[in-house]
């Protein structure tokens, strides 16, 4: 028997019980539609990780004190195990740095006129930012070290709070009212929306300096004074991003009287956050992938259970086909080629549902996502092998039987 009566009569069995074989290869269409779901969510989380990562600028390094618990607290610990502003300023002395920058947060309530905006983040940040941050100047002029050495009184605002605060009205020296502190506005931001979850326009920036003063609960200045969290430094060239990383720990080392070794803080660029972020983000799609998979095998289950169903119903179809000439083997092919055409049909259709189901969550925001290929090869491949798999055994059953018996069956 030739591959195109294979088919054929494969083709005849699986159309003669419609509703039955549609319903057979919905696990299938199910398993493989989520498979290329998944992992199209997954790509596309990763490749925002990366996006939002490399908008906050580029050839950065990150600085930022390790939390540990335990041990004997002290003064002299403490200042040994973090950061503070200093540190910022003596990392920009170092050949090859482009830009530092720091930040000091806070929220305060902003007012203009009759216009009251709340919690708004107040950023205490350094001349650097707009180079640092990829965040170019609108009007006027961002903070300059003068500020910051001097605590002035300024402040330069994010374009959706300027046009909050002042309307139509040019926000360049006007006075606004933070918290109960007057500032002079000397700026505006470029419009720049949001980065990383961070909306940047929707903020204010004043002198950390100023922030430390002015900006920070009394009942914490004693304590944390101009302590930070995070250092950011831009590098001129992507080749010296670990001669700038040995530089800084040596610098580091020698300020807090620590050895390298031992050194509480961590140095971080921009493809080891991708690359710790994206590997949480690929564990936790293996694991859907691997769950959507559990589909493929319930939907192998069903084709198998309905492909015994179909030998018993047909016994006596397969004895009189025995007793026309047909083989053992043309029966067992005849049979795997139901179960592999329920399994084909069931993966093409899966398919698009999958790629489908991606581009409307793409075009929707539900979720952002990335078609991959492989991921459709993949899912295809392994509905074609629970075909196969799950469809051997009642095939083999079918060749099995017995002629005299099979035509005496009723």
């Amino acid at each position: 028997m030739d591959i195109s009566e294979i088919i054929n009569i494969a083709w005849t069995g699986v159309t003669n019980n419609k509703l039955r074989s549609v319903l057979t290869m919905l696990g299938v269409i199910i398993g493989v539609a989520a498979v290329i779901m998944v992992i199209s969510v997954s790509a596309g989380t990763e490749a925002t990780i990366a996006a939002q990562i490399q908008g906050l600028g580029t050839n950065l390094l990150f600085v930022s004190q390790n939390f540990t618990a335990g041990g004997p607290r002290n003064q002299t610990t403490e200042t040994q195990n973090s950061l503070y502003y200093p540190d910022a300023a003596a990392i920009a002395t170092i050949p090859g740095i482009t830009g530092v920058e720091t930040e000091r947060n806070a929220s305060e309530t902003i007012k203009f006129g009759g216009n009251t905006v709340d919690s708004v983040p107040v950023i205490g940040t350094t001349a650097d930012f707009p180079t640092v941050r990829s965040s170019p100047i609108g009007e006027g002029r961002f903070l300059s070290q003068t500020d910051l050495d001097q605590k002035n009184t300024v402040a330069v605002l994010g374009s959706t709070l300027a046009q909050n605060l002042f309307g139509s009205t040019d926000p360049i020296d006007q006075k606004v009212i933070v918290g109960n502190v007057q500032l002079t506005v000397i700026g505006v931001l470029a419009p720049r929306g949001v980065v990383g979850g961070t909306d940047y326009d929707a903020r204010i920036y004043l002198p950390i300096t100023t922030v430390f003063q002015r900006f920070t609960p009394s009942q914490f200045a004693r304590v944390i004074g101009d302590r930070i969290n995070t250092i950011v430094v831009q590098v001129a060239d992507q080749s010296q991003m670990n001669d700038v990383i040995l530089q800084i720990q040596l610098l580091l080392a020698q300020r807090h009287n620590l050895s390298v070794d031992t050194l509480p803080f961590t140095v971080r660029t921009q493809s080891d956050i991708i690359t710790t972020q994206t590997a949480t983000t690929s564990a936790f799609g293996t694991l859907l992938a691997a769950v959507a998979a559990v589909s493929l095998v319930v939907g192998g289950i069903g084709i198998m259970n309905i492909m015994l169903v179909s030998v018993t119903e047909r016994t006596r179809e397969i004895g009189v086909r025995q007793a026309i000439g047909a083989t053992p083997n043309d029966i067992r092919w005849q049979f795997l080629a139901e179960a592999l055409m329920l399994s084909l049909t069931g993966g093409l259709l899966g398919v698009l549902v999958g790629v489908g189901g991606s581009l409307i969550f793409n075009a929707t925001a539900i979720a952002t996502t990335v078609i991959v290929p492989s991921s459709i090869l993949l899912a295809f491949a392994s509905a074609a092998a629970v075909g196969i798999f799950f469809g051997y055994y009642p095939a083999n059953t079918a060749a099995q039987l017995d002629p005299i018996e099979a035509l005496h069956y009723e």
